[in-house]
């Protein structure tokens, strides 16, 4: 692995390059990708998927001024491909790089790379690394679109997606939860070579679908499941739209949805707009949340990260829940350690569930595990890791829908099972905690100052939506 760390190094130095440029963290992944589509499409013997006279050596040849130019028309060019995952990568695609002299140190960069090692370790790893990378970086704000893989691990290994099973994520980042999810069935299937060629098909073409808001950001996913082998549909595996409007009702009924939908606050882009939603409401999460229950297929299963205020709030948030409650069985919830999101201050908790064959009654008990109280200040010191989540993936158990023989370890204990009439007397509020919290934070341990300053508002954002909150509930009580 150690050569694929390398080259991730080699590729993240050379956003240096382009600082001269005002170019951002973020804008050089997207920047890295259009370049890196063309070498690997050239690396991987398939450029015929490139028009002829688009492909890496057309631009390598030319030089100054015109190659820049060339560029900036490749762009577009390939925007209007008839290979559609060539023309879903660079649609509307433009470059930020200014200065021509930058363009060129960028090929010549990307072109002295070790591409063989990089073969060798998997190209899906290296973008992957890379995308990682990025996230890490907290002035590119390119955290809310990576959720940390140790918990996608977690996530993926309790829920243990099937050959043959249809997988959304309805808000896909940079295909993260598809990625792993294909990863543990290649992983159980012999890298597919277990499975007949229809069902190798169906694993490449049919399996693995998501939605994305953001143009620059579904491109991310696409490269990412093109390197993974996950072909998709025409479309490809991810689909550039608004899970929260009539485009979400066009994505196919799941067996298994993983998927961490963005925080934030309850306004700004990317508002709920459908009319199908049982619960009309403005705050996206709780919408994403019906949209994730209603898209289950009888049996099938969900995992989502959720921030703590779907849990207590009142009114529609009340509604969804109990609708949830009903509709499926929520076997268990995960309260996360605070510090492990690049959204800081933001409380977060995993909602495990499986859709009912009837739509009622179904949860009969939640199960709660409280990773939250008592746990260290997670960042960059101090990893938040597969070992971290150990503890809780053995107690969920062998079973994906949460059946498996569990053991309540009371008041003291980390794990506790609470009876669906007792969370109905509390109006079905399901921030459960018993643990008292005695870890002091070190003066030492404390975040960088940036890092502060953004959980403070998230903090501020959280407590303007709960004062939105009230004003709804008084408004109708008003309007009553």
């Amino acid at each position: 692995m150690a050569s694929t760390q390398n080259i991730v190094q080699k590729l993240w130095s050379l956003c240096d390059i382009l600082r001269d440029d005002g170019i951002t963290y973020h804008q050089y992944v997207t920047e890295l990708t259009l370049l890196l589509f063309l070498k690997m499409a050239k690396e991987t013997q398939t450029e015929g998927r490139l028009p002829a006279g688009l492909r890496w050596e057309d631009l390598e040849r030319k030089t100054g001024v015109e190659q820049h130019s060339f560029y900036r028309s490749m762009l577009v060019q390939l925007g209007n491909a008839s290979d559609p995952l060539v023309a879903a990568i660079y649609s509307n695609a433009s470059t930020s790089i200014k200065e021509p002299r930058h363009l060129a140190q960028l090929i010549d960069a990307i072109d002295v790379i070790d591409w063989y090692s990089a073969r060798e370790d998997g190209l899906g790893d290296l973008y992957e690394g890379l995308l990682e990378k990025n996230a890490n970086e907290l002035k590119s704000g390119a955290g809310q679109y990576f959720t940390p893989r140790a918990l996608i691990y977690a996530m993926v290994h309790v829920m243990q997606p099937q050959p043959g099973e249809v997988i959304q994520d309805p808000a896909a980042g940079t295909a993260g939860f598809l990625i792993i999810a294909d990863r543990y069935i290649k992983q159980h299937t012999g890298d597919l070579f277990d499975l007949s060629i229809p069902q190798q098909e169906f694993q490449k073409r049919n399996a693995f679908v998501g939605m994305e808001l953001v143009p620059d950001t579904q491109r991310l996913a696409l490269m990412n499941c093109m390197l993974h082998d996950i072909v998709g549909t025409d479309k490809g595996p991810v689909w550039l739209g608004n899970t929260l409007s009539t485009e979400g009702q066009h994505l196919p009924k799941a067996d298994v949805i993983l998927t961490n939908p963005p925080f934030g606050k309850k306004k700004g882009g990317g508002l709920p707009t459908r009319d199908d939603f049982t619960f009309p409401t403005s705050n996206k999460q709780l919408a994403f949340l019906q949209h994730i229950y209603r898209s289950l297929k009888p049996g099938g299963r969900a995992a989502v990260v959720l921030p703590d205020n779907v849990l207590f709030e009142g009114n529609a948030g009340r509604q969804i829940r109990t609708d949830l409650m009903d509709k499926c069985n929520l076997h268990t919830i995960l309260r996360l350690p605070t510090g492990i999101f690049y959204a800081q201050g933001v409380k977060t908790n995993v909602l495990f569930f499986t859709r009912g064959k009837t739509d009622a009654g179904n949860t009969k008990a939640v199960w709660v595990y409280d990773l939250r109280a008592n746990m260290p200040q997670f960042g960059k010191r101090t990893p938040f890791t597969t070992e971290v989540l150990k503890p809780f993936v053995e107690a969920y158990g062998d079973k994906s829908d949460g059946s498996a023989p569990r053991t309540d370890e009371g008041e003291t204990g980390r794990f506790r099972c609470f009876a669906r009439s007792w969370i109905a007397e509390r109006d079905d509020n399901l921030d459960i905690a018993w643990l008292k919290d005695e870890s002091a934070v070190d003066a030492a341990d404390l975040p960088e100052p940036a890092a502060l300053a953004q959980e403070a508002i998230g903090e501020l954002q959280h407590a303007m939506a709960e004062l939105e909150a009230i004003l709804e509930q008084l408004d109708e009580e008003m309007e009553a």
